[in-house]
């Protein structure tokens, strides 16, 4: 990241925060300053030009100084022009390179942020403050601060050079100053969280529009488009509503702010007169005064404006702030911690386990320490598992469950809905971490593993599948695409279906070896992807469609069915060589024929990588070596299929009754 959160960094005010993204830049904003100032010299030069064509060329009738004094005119007014060209640009482009560090940093945010964060959160907010709220900020850095600067400036500069030209009339229009502050003062005050209160408003607003895009068949499916339009109204109206408090408070206290800018108009106009009647001041005094005035004039109009774009700026600092900020219960383990623990279990070159004790504890395991990590074969121990969400810690999801999956084995999981089954596998990813146990792959525990390695040979394909605006091919390939050269592939340990058919399962170096070939082969080769949706029983459906692994598939995998996207996921797991693969009920939505071509294809993997399969049917979990039955978050049976279906118990009942389903069904055909 960009800017590392911290205690300090949380400290500090929201323009010396922001400063942090843009002080790589810091070199732009002195150029930019530098041109300013020399701006705003030249800026003056014009009214005073003004007063001397007055005194000198009309009054005194010096008509030969008119022309030199022309010329001074137009080429300051050039200058000028060019001159606030110049900074503006150089201040959009700092503005745009601050803008592009702050939304990396939420982005990648985004992706450290575990589980629970996203499901406490709406999209709509997110999106808003990725958009709305950092465009905010944007043009608050790139054109807001510099007005605000450009108007005290010119105020004051303006108002000394008035005083120096007639210091009665400066001090006339200096009597309304106080008023103006204190008027403005107290409408920035009153906007601060109406502002904050319209971010939030507009947050809710986005999150209502996502989830009807997203819903748009259900909404239709139901025939609920008018109750989902009454619900955007009402959000709407909320928007509506609080913009228009914004409104009322700006219509309350602009008009003061620009009746007393005109009154510096009159008094100049009537003070001014008087003066010159009396012979205090020269009629050409008195022209650039006018001007002067306008410098002044301009900021006292503009302050209500700025002070809104001020309070604009807070409020969107407050929610970007919030986000980076967050934290993750999911946290990277310390580097040293997890090479004393994977060292003590699996080899890892000495050297590196030198350098690692050397080196200061680092929460963030370097390229070289994951590089040099051995592959995980897959072993996997529960070891009196209990788990409650955060949101609920009274209530148990998962009993003190216990269980050993042996590498290569084939693990089932069988239970109805609510019974902790998804919850289970993503401890295995360590999505989230256990209440209370350990669990443990290949004799670590999986918060001793870099998550980076854990979650590429630990692979989930979820029920609720998610596929990208992306080809097909694209799709399966998405975890291969971890890499993107040859030398990459020896941090992450890819292989073929098939690479334990090669060699000994039991030797690591023989294994890793296996796995970077065989990776480097299947990177390149189109056909490695084809290879897996075979297994995942999608070659034949993909090759029907009209640009077959190239086609183009919508948001979400729109247009294509349940099954046919569950295959595709399916595909995508497998492209990325797991070392131990969990199946999510993956096969739910597809036929019973199609799952039994499904369970074919994956029996070739057997001993090629641990297998996890969540299922409600049966049919799915019968041929696992070990098959766990859930009920309220405790294993009330174990065994393979034959010895469950001798004890007699819940999955007994549950496979006659499913057995009957089936045998109805193979008749009726």
């Amino acid at each position: 990241m960009y800017v590392v959160p911290s205690a300090k960094v949380s400290k500090q005010g929201n323009l010396r925060w922001i400063w942090q993204y843009g002080k790589q830049d810091k070199g732009k904003v002195i150029l930019a300053v530098i041109l300013f100032a020399v701006d705003k010299v030249m800026t003056l030069v014009p009214p005073f030009i003004s007063g001397l064509i007055v005194d000198q060329c009309i009054t005194y009738g010096l008509t030969d100084r008119l022309i030199p004094l022309l010329v001074i005119q137009i080429a300051t007014n050039i200058g000028h022009m060019g001159l606030r060209y110049s900074y503006e640009i150089i201040l959009q482009l700092f503005g745009q390179n601050t803008i592009y560090r702050l939304v990396s940093d939420e982005f990648e945010k985004l992706h450290e942020l575990d589980f629970h964060y996203f499901n406490h959160v709406k999209n709509g907010d997110v999106m808003n403050r990725m958009t709305s709220d950092t465009d905010a900020i944007r043009f608050f850095i790139s054109w807001v601060a510099m007005q605000i600067l450009d108007c005290v400036v010119m105020f004051v500069s303006a108002l000394v050079v008035m005083f120096v030209m007639e210091w009665r009339l400066a001090l006339a229009l200096m009597i309304l100053s106080p008023f103006m502050l204190v008027v403005a003062r107290t409408m920035a005050k009153k906007a601060h969280g109406i502002f904050y209160q319209i971010r939030q408003s507009l947050s809710r607003l986005n999150s209502c529009v996502e989830e009807n895009i997203e819903a748009n068949r259900v909404v239709k499916a139901f025939a609920r488009e008018p109750y989902e339009i009454k619900k955007f109204e009402k959000h709407n109206q909320d928007y509506f509503q609080r913009n228009m408090v914004l409104a009322h408070n700006n219509a309350r206290y602009l008009p003061w702010l620009d009746g007393m800018s005109y009154l510096l108009d009159v008094i100049t106009l009537i003070l001014g007169g008087l003066l010159v009647i009396q012979g205090h001041m020269t009629l050409g005094v008195l022209v650039s005064f006018q001007s002067y005035e306008w410098m002044i004039d301009g900021p006292v109009r503009m302050v209500g404006w700025l002070l809104n774009d001020l309070e604009h700026f807070q409020a969107s600092c407050i929610k970007i702030r919030g986000l980076l900020s967050a934290k993750s219960r999911i946290v990277e383990p310390d580097q040293r911690t997890a090479v004393s623990q994977i060292a003590a279990v699996k080899p890892v070159p000495k050297e590196v386990v030198r350098e690692v004790e050397k080196s200061t504890a680092s929460s963030t395991p370097s390229a070289k320490f994951l590089k040099s990590l051995p592959p995980i074969k897959g072993d996997i121990v529960f070891d009196h598992v209990s788990f409650a969400y955060p949101d609920d810690p009274n209530t148990l999801v998962l009993n003190d469950v216990s269980f050993h999956a042996r590498p290569g084995e084939k693990l089932g999981i069988f239970g109805e809905t609510g019974s902790g089954k998804s919850t289970l596998v993503s401890l295995i990813a360590r999505f989230y971490d256990p209440t209370k146990g350990h669990v443990y792959i290949d004799g670590v525990d999986v918060r001793n593993w870099p998550l980076e390695t854990l979650r590429s040979q630990v692979v989930l394909a979820f029920q609720d599948t998610f596929l990208f605006s992306d080809t097909i091919g694209e799709n399966i390939a998405f975890g291969n695409h971890r890499v993107s050269n040859p030398e990459d592939y020896e941090e992450t340990g890819l292989a073929d279906s098939q690479h334990s058919e090669s060699g000994d399962a039991d030797s690591d170096d023989l294994n890793y070896q296996h796995r970077v070939q065989t990776a480097q082969k299947n990177r390149a080769d189109s056909g490695f992807i084809r290879q897996m949706a075979k297994i995942a029983d999608a070659d034949d459906f993909i090759g029907r469609m009209p640009d077959g692994y190239d086609t183009v598939i919508g948001e979400r995998g729109v247009g294509l069915s349940g099954g046919q996207k569950q295959r595709i996921s399916l595909a995508r797991a497998l492209a990325d060589n797991p070392s131990v693969l969990i199946m999510d009920d993956t096969t739910s939505a597809v036929d019973m024929e199609t799952e039994a071509a499904i369970q074919k294809n994956l029996r070739r993997l057997s001993g090629t990588r641990t297998i996890v399969t969540i299922a409600y049917r049966i049919s799915s979990v019968r041929d696992s070596d070990e098959i766990l039955v859930l009920e309220h978050g405790k294993v009330v049976e174990r065994g393979t299929h034959d010895q469950l279906v001798a004890l007699n118990g819940r999955y007994a009942d549950i496979y006659r009754k499913q057995l009957g389903l089936s045998m109805g069904a193979d008749m009726g055909r």
